[in-house]
């Protein structure tokens, strides 16, 4: 039933990301301005979202879950980084799968 839930979920995030996505111009627009321009790369913020992203990934890998849901809760930050990293910080029962004793082998 849970993983019902989880896949109705997933599948809707999917269908909601199709619908916002923006149209694909027909024709290639070439800029030729710096690179390093204000802007580009996302900022501080997408480097503030990368190291959050980043812990949550090792949070993740050292937590006692298993080898499945760690995938998926890296994939889902993987390919969703700010509303993935809000959903593991609100869903993800971080207390309960915390090891403090670092890494744990995958059987």
């Amino acid at each position: 039933m849970q993983n019902a839930l989880i896949a109705s979920f997933f599948a809707q995030l999917c269908f909601a990301a199709l619908a916002l996505a923006a149209p694909v111009e027909k024709e290639l627009v070439v800029q030729k301005t710096d690179a390093w321009q204000y802007g580009t790369g996302g900022g501080i913020i997408g480097l503030i979202v990368l190291i959050l992203d980043i812990i949550v990934f090792v949070e993740v890998v050292k937590s006692n879950r298993p080898p499945i849901h760690k995938l998926l809760w890296c994939l889902l930050v993987f390919f969703f980084p700010i509303g993935g990293l809000i959903i593991y910080w609100l869903f993800s029962n971080r207390a309960a799968h915390n090891s403090s004793s670092g890494y744990e082998a995958l059987p």
